[in-house]
């Protein structure tokens, strides 16, 4: 069972209707390779979501049934956040409409499958992410120093809620299945799957910049799938071990401090992080 309170934190993201899509002014390519992964976000998660839901009538423990249903509180405010997000990005690029039906009709076949094979998904994907959370909050400095408030605010947010539910996907799992080497597939394709689909967005991003095929661009875009897989794959090949738990994986401090940050916030705030100040400390900026 999750050995942190998950808070279902009902937070209403707002961006401005002209924010810059490339919302980190150094870095165009990363900032698309995370519009790209937000894109997966409103299609994602609701799969997620309806998984849990139809495996929850098949569980007993009562803790295990309030983790799930904190799990699907926070999974669905992430995704209608993102959508929220997503709406502006396509006022600049309305070929990502295009992207987002690929989406739609993948997890739509998805949702077809049994709910064993499902289940090996959310948990493979729900343990992926950890790897994620990890490399995000330890190189915020690089990856959000200087970058749009309201996006790096609503990322590094989306990254504490996967910390604290990062045990349930996988006790569900394990609580109805427990087979090992559907597991593994489960993170091995889950990771896959949704990196591949936020490269088919960030490939239309670039492309309508005219940098997809600009070498220089093409570098920046090497480097930091390079950083992202040197600071995440270590925690995914972890998650791959038979006997691995989430549980066992420490949490950046960070996270406690987002979260102790925010209940000190006076009801209706937005958590927005100073991204001016070098540490991007936990702590919200008026």
């Amino acid at each position: 069972m999750s050995g942190t309170a998950i808070l279902v934190r009902r937070i209403p993201f707002a961006f401005d209707e002209k924010i810059d899509p490339a919302w980190h002014p150094r870095r165009r390519e990363w900032s698309h390779m995370v519009n790209g992964a937000s894109l997966a976000m409103p299609y994602l998660e609701p799969f997620l979501i309806r998984t849990v839901t139809e495996a929850l009538k098949l569980v007993s423990k009562p803790d295990l049934k309030a983790d799930v249903q904190a799990f699907i509180g926070q999974e669905g405010v992430h995704f209608q956040n993102h959508r929220r997000y997503n709406e502006i990005l396509k006022q600049s690029y309305p070929e990502l409409a295009d992207v987002e039906g690929a989406l739609e009709a993948d997890y739509r076949r998805f949702q077809q499958r049994s709910l064993r094979w499902r289940l090996a998904y959310t948990a493979g994907f729900e343990t992926m992410t950890m790897g994620i959370t990890e490399w995000l909050i330890h190189q915020r400095s690089i990856l959000f120093g200087n970058a749009d408030r309201s996006v790096s605010s609503l990322v590094l947010w989306h990254m504490v809620e996967e910390t604290e539910h990062k045990n349930v996907a996988f006790d569900l799992y394990q609580n109805l299945c427990g087979d090992y080497w559907p597991r593994v597939w489960g993170t091995l394709f889950g990771a896959w799957h949704v990196a591949m689909a936020s490269r088919k967005g960030y490939k239309r991003m670039l492309e309508r910049d005219g940098l997809w095929r600009n070498w220089r661009s093409r570098l920046r875009l090497y480097a930091m799938i390079g950083r992202f897989a040197w600071h995440a794959s270590p925690a995914i090949l972890r998650s791959l071990l038979p006997g691995y738990h989430p549980a066992g994986v420490t949490d950046p401090d960070w996270v406690a401090r987002w979260a102790d940050a925010y209940a000190g916030l006076p009801q209706g705030d937005i958590p927005l992080l100073d991204t001016s100040d070098p540490e991007i400390p936990a702590r919200f900026a008026a």
